[in-house]
């Protein structure tokens, strides 16, 4: 049997994202969001409210960068959820993190995060009462230490974490259980 719940946004996982912008001062503003994600082969959908700094940011720079946190940076992806840079100035300074600028877009590269897409903006929608933007990967950066042997990313050494909008909590991950693709192909005899 099966408990209702009613309309809630009841998805696991969810992503813990970071999107970097520079905000009209040249300042390095990070923002933690779940809502948001891969809509295309090279095109990110990140909804997210018109009142944040980055959302300003967004529209006047026309470019982001999006990050996978992992779990030795936890605690400064969470403060980047909860801590606003419309009221705090010094939020990426306080991280203690280190930006250096995208060689591809108007956005900075956050270096302790592993995985960064660079992205430009192609498309700001506001729909049914809530923002989105568009983006087009025009790169990705992967650390060297998230590289397997044949040089490809490994999502395993990534040290990634999930957000769960259950009970707000944050979960390790990493293991792998099947392979995409393959895992389901007993069922198509």
């Amino acid at each position: 049997m099966k408990k209702s719940f009613g309309a809630k946004p009841y998805l696991f996982p969810m992503p813990v994202l970071m999107i970097a912008t520079y905000g009209e001062d040249g300042k390095v503003d990070v923002m933690n969001m779940a809502w948001g994600g891969i809509c295309d082969d090279d095109k990110v959908a990140l909804n997210i409210g018109e009142s944040h700094k980055t959302t300003a940011n967004i529209k006047a720079r026309g470019a982001f960068t999006l990050s996978i946190a992992d779990i030795p940076h936890l605690a400064q992806a969470d403060f980047f959820g909860i801590a606003s840079g419309n009221q705090m100035a010094d939020k990426f300074e306080r991280s203690g993190l280190h930006a250096e600028p995208s060689d591809k877009v108007d956005a900075p590269v956050i270096q302790e995060f592993p995985v960064t897409l660079e992205c430009k903006v192609l498309d700001l929608q506001n729909d049914h009462g809530y923002f989105r933007v568009l983006g087009q990967i025009v790169n990705v950066l992967v650390d060297e230490s998230c590289l397997d042997e044949s040089g490809k990313p490994d999502p395993a050494r990534m040290n990634a974490f999930v957000f769960d909008q259950f009970q707000s909590g944050y979960y390790a991950i990493g293991e792998k259980v099947g392979q995409a693709w393959d895992s389901g192909k007993p069922y198509l005899k």
